[in-house]
């Protein structure tokens, strides 16, 4: 009982603290307190300063001085990096496939597993039912057959069907020359023949990658560019070509000469293909010769 009356009176007892000045004794401040006051203050603040403590501990300082918190880190950058990685590989892989069917198809032959045909396709013997065998290019109707397998319809395009990515591209004239041949699906002609002079330089209409740049037995010297927007053009009938496959090219930049290889060819001139989403347009549309 003495000794809790003893520490009641202990904290309970009021003490006053006077501060002096130093060189003539005034009195400045005076503060009353007593140890009661003093150890509640003490805990208050120890709690705080733990508190304060134990955030930064798991939050700011944790980064800086706890090696787990940089290896989660790490380890979350890592597996965000890789499976990037892994979608890039797979749309690199896809598109390796697409241009190695195009290549195949442009140099008529028929792709390996037929990569694009689904089981709802349209057959392509009804398709090509009336066409005369004669009077076609061989790489030209399997390079049809592959667009037309891919649910797209083989019929031109009007201005209102072309996306505004389309739209905005800048064509530049692949050389300047005469259109001997129009463009006619009527005739199954799907592009445009065009005449100039001897030995002139053939353009990309286009900023593309080359995708095909090889010798048909048919087309003769052919190069196939892939644009944006889903666009291929493609020239036929060269003499000579100026671009590997995997080239960038910009627009108006040379990619061939003109020429008359190829065995469906009745003089020197250039055959010019457009197609956009699996379909054939017109030239004439997009370009001023």
């Amino acid at each position: 009982m003495r000794i809790r009356k003893t520490m009641s009176n202990w904290l309970t007892t009021r003490y006053q603290m006077v501060v002096r000045n130093e060189e003539n004794l005034a009195e400045v401040s005076t503060f009353n307190f007593t140890y009661a006051k003093v150890v509640v203050i003490s805990l208050l603040t120890f709690v705080l300063i733990f508190i304060g403590a134990l955030y930064l501990s798991q939050s700011l300082l944790s980064q800086w001085f706890d090696p787990r918190h940089t290896t989660m880190e790490y380890n979350q950058k890592l597996l965000t990096l890789t499976m990037e990685m892994d979608s890039l590989k797979s749309r690199l892989r896809a598109q390796d496939r697409f241009i190695g069917n195009v290549q195949t198809i442009l140099k008529g032959d028929i792709p390996k597993g037929e990569t694009y045909r689904e089981p709802d396709q349209i057959k392509t013997d009804e398709l090509n039912k009336d066409m005369n065998p004669q009077s076609m290019n061989v790489g030209d109707s399997i390079i049809r057959q592959e667009f037309e397998e891919q649910d797209f319809s083989l019929t031109s395009y009007s201005s209102n069907n072309y996306s505004e990515e389309l739209k905005d591209i800048f064509f530049f004239p692949p050389l300047q020359g005469i259109v001997s041949s129009p463009y006619d699906l009527s005739i199954d002609h799907y592009g445009i023949d065009i005449v100039a002079k001897t030995n002139e330089p053939v353009k990309s209409i286009a900023d593309g990658t080359v995708i095909l740049s090889s010798w048909t037995q048919e087309g003769g010297y052919v190069i196939a560019i892939q644009h944006r927007a889903n666009l291929i053009s493609v020239v036929r009938h060269n003499s000579a070509l100026l671009k590997k496959v995997g080239n960038f090219v910009n627009a108006g930049e040379v990619i061939s000469i003109i020429g008359n290889s190829g065995e469906l060819t009745s003089g020197p001139h250039v055959h010019l293909e457009i197609w956009y989403n699996g379909n054939p347009v017109d030239p004439e549309e997009f370009i001023t010769f």
